[in-house]
Formats: structure tokens, C-alpha cells, sequence
């Protein structure tokens, strides 16, 4: 299927349909918690409050 099929596709079932034909999402790991813990983890780290681990390596 070329690129100018697609959107005709997509146009009509979005007249058809009246909405997105699609669901629309966000990832996670952008939510409003998780940033909060990053700048929380990025803050101790540049105060010196960092802890370091050693490397677990997985045998597959």
C-alpha cells in the first residue's frame, strides 16, 4: 500500500466515523509520578547521595 492510499484510507474512516480510527495514548514512563522520581533520583545523585551497584548480568 503507497503512502497516498493510506490517507485516503485513513480520511474516510475518519469521515465514516467521526473520530480518530485509532486509540491515542502516552507512555507511562512520562507520567507525572515517574518524572517526579527521576528529578528526586537526579537531585541526590548530583548531591552526592548516589548509590552504586554492581552490574547483574543474565544468561540467556
Amino acid at each position: 500500500m503507497n503512502m497516498t492510499t493510506a490517507i485516503i484510507i485513513f480520511a474516510k474512516k475518519m469521515t465514516w466515523e467521526k473520530r480518530i480510527p485509532f486509540e491515542v495514548s502516552v507512555d507511562p514512563f512520562y507520567s507525572e509520578s515517574n518524572m517526579a522520581h527521576l528529578h528526586r533520583g537526579m537531585e541526590a545523585l548530583n548531591a552526592g547521595k548516589g548509590v552504586e551497584h554492581d552490574i547483574i548480568e543474565v544468561d540467556e
